[in-house]
């Protein structure tokens, strides 16, 4: 199969250009094409000529994921499930304008996006991993779901699209999969849609979610960009972790936090702590203290996020109030938190629980999803 040039580094790309005996400026404008415009074909390039769009399509494919489906929240948020080149499922979310979460002020839209095609690190609340791990996606797909996410808002009616040069100005990796066990992968594509050349979103719009890999904890850390880090902790003792993240039995949170603490002194910039809240498991005032002792050592912020249902599966949403109440608790303590309280919980919003519920459909019925669903 040939190579998605959206998987290509600007360098190995102007080496090409070279080869072809093609003027520099014409990779400025396939460029532009591919990120500016979110070309999906090499008919759509317009102003290039005929004879170079030959030489585009003989050695590189041009492809966004194809969509299934959307969901739309009473919040506005948006669930895509994406379609890609051999048929694998994944998911998407769109998240409308809110205080910032990750960012360093309120963001217009904010796109969760996901790095694996199932996971295989199995966290007992996630539906990502219920059906285990299948592959990597490679940059062009990381990043195709920002450009296609785009692309669908262009085809809306005018008074439905959202009006901008760009529709998703924020970014978090913590869709479906590891985004540390598919580093390589990860960091090329984020640094093509940090790129001037690229999609121009800046580094600190970027905010990369790891159940725990410590390694590349340390490896972000001496990275040049300044990608913000977010840690999926869910318990602040590895007692109350251990239950639900078998990471932790790899890297305590001993091991966690010293890549943390190592993160910061290396970016000086604070990091999030993912907190989703369990009934019974780590909702309970008890859990207020560790976990505020946590955030203050590591100088971060909690976010809570109320657990989303997944079928299947035994885990209970504290009620709104206990929500609440645990938020209150852990700000007291002189941490800055925020309490994520709706946003899709009514779309299947836990990770990777469309893609499943889809799948396994189509398991049933012998069939293969259709692109274009709302």
């Amino acid at each position: 199969m040939l190579p998605d040039i959206r998987s290509q580094t600007r360098d190995a790309l102007a080496e090409q250009f070279k080869a072809w005996s093609e003027p520099a400026y014409r990779l400025d404008q396939v460029l532009g094409w591919i990120y500016a415009k979110r070309a999906s074909g090499w008919d759509e390039m317009s102003n290039l000529p005929r004879g170079l769009r030959e030489k585009l399509a003989a050695a590189f494919t041009l492809t966004l994921p194809s969509l299934v489906t959307v969901q739309g929240a009473r919040d506005t948020t948006r669930k895509f499930l994406w379609r890609l080149g051999d048929g694998s499922l994944i998911e998407s979310v769109l998240i409308p304008a809110n205080p910032a979460l990750y960012g360093e002020r309120s963001d217009r839209h904010t796109l969760c996006i996901s790095t694996q095609v199932g996971c295989a690190y199995g966290c007992r609340f996630c539906a990502s991993g219920l059906d285990g791990w299948k592959r990597n996606l490679e940059p062009h797909e990381i990043a195709g779901q920002i450009l296609a996410v785009e692309r669908w808002n262009t085809g809306l009616p005018a008074d439905q699209r959202v009006e901008a040069d760009r529709v998703v100005n924020n970014i978090v990796v913590m869709g479906m999969g590891e985004p540390m066990a598919n580093y390589e992968n990860l960091t090329a594509a984020l640094r093509s849609l940090n790129a001037p050349w690229g999609a121009g979103i800046g580094a600190r719009k970027i905010t990369i979610s790891t159940s725990g890999v410590v390694p590349r904890i340390r490896n972000l850390a001496d990275e040049p960009e300044q990608f913000r880090l977010a840690i999926s902790l869910h318990g602040a003792t590895d007692d109350v972790r251990v239950q639900i993240m078998p990471i932790n039995r790899k890297y305590p949170l001993r091991e966690l936090t010293a890549a943390c603490e190592y993160y910061v002194e290396k970016k000086g910039k604070m990091i999030t702590l993912e907190y989703i809240l369990i009934a019974g498991v780590n909702a309970g005032r008890e859990q207020v203290i560790p976990l505020a002792s946590l955030a203050r050592r590591l100088h971060a912020k909690v976010n809570l996020i109320p657990y989303n249902t997944v079928e299947g599966l035994a885990w209970k949403r504290p009620e709104e109030d206990a929500c609440r109440a645990f938020a209150a608790a852990v700000e007291a303590q002189g941490v800055t938190t925020t309490l994520r309280l709706e946003k899709g919980h009514d779309i299947d919003a836990a990770c990777g629980q469309l893609r499943l519920k889809t799948e396994r459909a189509l398991a049933e019925t012998g069939g293969s999803p259709a692109a274009g669903g709302q």
